[in-house]
């Protein structure tokens, strides 16, 4: 297994909440953002936003995040589809070469917000492996995390959780 990590730093919040459920909630071993296949080059180039791994189940999560709080739109819906479906090409291809001790593979999509009709329909024709977490089933994922952020004190060196423990812990 070989896993070159971009600079977490350069993750969105977006990811940094996918990261933080991942931990939190999936209880993942290690999280991985921009997470890049080796080797450099073109290929290189095509990152998967988060990765999380979850050494005793030997499950892997394979993340694409977008997070766009007007909607979910590349171009058109129609390059919107295929865009997303590609990027979930990517991860299988990224999982079969480089996570071969993790049989268990969970194909995610994550968006806050995306249009019911057109998109919401076709993003559910790309491949029954592919989670779709969108819309309602997004805010129900991030209130599983909120609620744990109240019961928790430790720092789980993400800034998104730690934000979340911060307003769930203040003082008026």
């Amino acid at each position: 297994m070989d896993l070159k990590t971009g600079d977490a730093m350069s993750a969105e919040m977006g990811e940094f909440l996918v990261g933080a459920y991942l931990k939190v909630i999936e209880g993942c071993d290690f999280i991985g953002y921009n997470v890049r296949p080796p080797g450099g080059g073109l290929k290189g180039l095509e990152e998967l936003d988060v990765v999380g791994l979850h050494f005793d189940t030997r499950t892997a999560f394979l993340c694409e995040v977008t997070t766009h709080i007007t909607g979910l739109l590349y171009v058109n819906k129609t390059t919107t589809v295929q865009r997303i479906a590609s990027k979930h090409l990517r991860q299988k291809a990224y999982a079969e070469a480089q996570l071969k001790e993790f049989p268990d593979r969970r194909y995610q999509f994550w968006s806050p917000v995306v249009p019911r009709g057109y998109l919401t329909r076709e993003l559910a024709t790309i491949d029954p492996a592919l989670e779709l977490v969108i819309n309602e089933e997004y805010a129900r994922r991030i209130e599983e995390l909120r609620k744990a952020a109240r019961h928790r004190t430790n720092d789980e060196n993400n800034p998104a959780f730690r934000l979340l423990q911060i307003l769930a812990h203040l003082r008026a």
